[in-house]
Order: C-alpha cells, then structure tokens, then sequence
C-alpha cells in the first residue's frame, strides 16, 4: 500500500512538473577511502597523516548536476590551487576533471575528458540500468529517500584503482610483465552500486553515469566511493546552459578505457625505472 501511494505521488508530481519548464542544481560530494595495506603499516603516523593530506585533493571532490526533466551535465566544482600542493606527484594530475551529459530524448549520453594533454569525447551506453528496487528507506536532508540496488561490472580506469593495487601488494610495485593479465581479470569484477533516490524530485537522473529511477539520485555506495548530495536548487536564479559537448576526439568507452591502460602502464614502468634508479644510486 506505501508503494503504490508513492507511485501515485511519483504520477502526479511529473503531470505538474511537465506542465512548467523547469531547471535544478544539485550539489554531490564525492569521498573515496582507501586502505594503506601492508604499506601503511610500515608508515609512522606522521607520515600517514602527510600522505593521507596530499590525496585528498583527489579522494575528495565536489561536482554540480545542472538538469532538466530532459537533459542535464555534471561536472566537476573548480578550486583554487592550494599554495604548496603542487609539490610532488599529485594523484589523478594527468586526468582531467570531465562533464557528463545526458539527453533523454535523443539518447546521446557525451562525457569529455582531457587525459594526459589530450581531448576525448567518450560516448557512454544510453542502456537504462537494471535497478532493483528495494522496501528500505532514509532520510537524506528534507528528502525521503528510497533504496535501489544495481549489480554491474566494475570497468573504471584511473588512478586509484592502480595504487589501490600496488599498495595490497605492498611497498613494491608488480612487475610491468604480470600487469595485463591480472588487470584484465580485474576490469571484469562485478560491483554492487547502492542508491538512494527521492520521488519528491520526479526526475530520472542523478550524478555521474547514474540515472533511471522514478526519482532524484541523492547519495551513491559504488565500491569505497560515496556520492552524497549537499544541496538542491530547483528554478535557481541564473539558469545554467545545459549542452552537449563537443570538444575531443569521439572514442567509445571502450576505446578509451585501453588508451587509459596503455598509458598507465607506461607510466608505472616509468615510475619503476625511476625509483630503480634511485636505489641504485642512492647512498
């Protein structure tokens, strides 16, 4: 009975909603944990503390979802460069922080991506996610929300699943030759992605690549990943311009992910006959 009383607020709130046109802003805060391992252990907690600080420029992000009943783009939030963070390898330096655009009219689902100096415009699957819906609720703000479960393959290509890892495997890193194998079982592992959507925005949408729930997205469980929303604007003042990107060269997700591999594994061969070297001449 609470279902179907849901699914008939779900009904009414679009017939109101599609009668005006409409805009909204979403805030998301993206934390990423990662496990220290075997390595950690060897850390003093100082150091712990210091490696901890330099990467949470990159396990901790803010991204802005601008979007309407018919399209949206997310994208992540500019910050200002912290005097002094530059020093040093910086996690994630060489990918730049992308825009996701969806249309659910024409099916075009876009994401641009600069990596490593270079331009790509990704065209992702406008196949609608396999949720299954679930009877548990919570609240997240003003906003009861609505629990959904997605079991998928975990094909992401970035750098922290490269040192997430190594650092399993400890201070040394795997040699170049056993790499392409065991990355390939692991890009094919299967992730369970948990949402909370609320039927108070009756929108299909939500951060990221996640969209396809009779509500609003709000917080995300994928992995060590969390995406939570901080914030809703709906009809804000300035209107954002929602559009399809166009700067890149069109690759498939598919193609990208081995130019992202090949390059990774270029640069942890590079990394390693570095730090080789340093050893070798070292006192």
């Amino acid at each position: 009975m609470k279902t179907t009383l849901w699914y008939t607020f779900l009904f009414v709130s679009t017939i109101i909603w599609s009668q005006h046109s409409f805009q909204g802003r979403a805030s998301y805060q993206s934390k990423t944990s990662m496990d220290l391992g075997e390595w950690g252990k060897k850390m003093s907690e100082e150091r712990k503390k210091r490696v901890k600080e330099r990467m949470a420029s990159f396990l901790e992000k803010s991204y802005t979802l601008h979007f309407t009943e018919k399209e949206s783009v997310y994208a992540e939030d500019q910050k200002l460069e912290i005097p002094g963070s530059g020093r040093g390898f910086r996690f994630g330096a060489f990918i730049g922080g992308g825009r996701k655009y969806k249309n659910f009219t024409s099916g075009v689902f876009l994401e641009s991506i600069e990596f490593y100096g270079k331009n790509f415009l990704v065209e992702n699957s406008a196949d609608k996610p396999k949720w299954q819906l679930e009877n548990e609720t919570k609240q997240i703000g003003k906003y009861t929300c609505f629990k959904a479960t997605l079991v998928k393959q975990d094909d992401r290509m970035d750098w922290s699943r490269i040192r997430g890892r190594n650092q399993r495997k400890g201070k040394e890193e795997p040699s170049s030759s056993s790499i392409p194998a065991k990355n390939n079982k692991e890009q094919k592992d299967e992730v369970v992605v948990t949402a909370w959507y609320t039927p108070r925005i009756p929108v299909s949408n939500g951060p990221g690549e996640y969209w396809g729930l009779p509500g609003l997205i709000l917080e995300i469980n994928e992995g060590n990943t969390t995406i939570l929303c901080s914030e809703i604007v709906m009809n804000p003042e300035k209107r954002a311009e929602i559009k399809a990107p166009t700067r890149g060269d069109e690759v498939s997700r598919e193609e990208y992910n081995r130019i992202v591999k090949k390059k990774m594994k270029e640069m942890q061969e590079m990394f390693q006959r570095r730090r080789r070297n340093n050893r070798g001449g070292g006192r």
